[in-house]
């Protein structure tokens, strides 16, 4: 099974310690996993033209490839301005409308307030619906309080990432197995 962590913002260090969390309770716990973060901050990622994601090259190639071809991802994104940032909001829409489809999606988000709680509700859970993605129903929520030192220091925090890791590893099963199941019925 191939995870791709998702780090979805090319400045700050909350998001990208939240992630860098996530991916090692999947490795941890599924040693067979072919797991991979990537994280925006080290790639140039050109702006949305239009074009077929195949399209693209070096940078933007690597990622928009690395994402189609994953069983699962999980979406780290910041909060700036009450919105997520335009270089998730991009990675988005360089991708086809249909790319997450029979992919499972969960979602960490980091905030400096807990004002921003909903922020995962009504903006990225309609892209991914709309994107065709099997949504992880439960996401981590992280505040500015909950890091020191770029260490994530709130226990509760750090069971709700594991918690979201596994979760996101068995719903990926769950659906593989259905798939398997239903292409069965075919003969062909």
């Amino acid at each position: 099974m191939k995870i791709v962590g998702l780090s979805g913002s090319k400045v700050g260090s909350k998001t990208r310690t939240a992630m860098n969390y996530a991916v090692k309770s999947i490795s941890k716990n599924d040693p067979e996993a072919e797991v991979t973060l990537l994280d925006l901050a080290d790639y140039d990622i050109q702006f949305s033209d239009g074009r077929n994601y195949l399209e693209y090259e070096g940078d933007t190639g690597h990622v928009t490839k690395t994402l189609m071809e994953a069983d699962a991802i999980i979406i780290g994104t910041p909060v700036f301005q009450a919105s997520i940032p335009a270089t998730l909001k991009n990675i988005f829409d360089l991708l086809p409308q249909n790319a997450f489809r029979d992919k499972v999606v969960s979602i960490i988000v980091t905030a400096g307030s807990a004002k921003h709680y909903l922020i995962a509700e009504q903006q990225i859970k309609p892209i991914l619906s709309y994107m065709k993605a099997q949504i992880v129903q439960t996401y981590v929520f992280i505040e500015e309080s909950d890091f020191h030192r770029k260490e994530i220091t709130n226990d509760d925090v750090l069971f709700r990432i594991e918690r979201l890791a596994e979760d996101t590893v068995m719903l990926a099963e769950a659906f593989a197995s259905i798939r398997e199941k239903k292409d069965a019925q075919y003969d062909f």
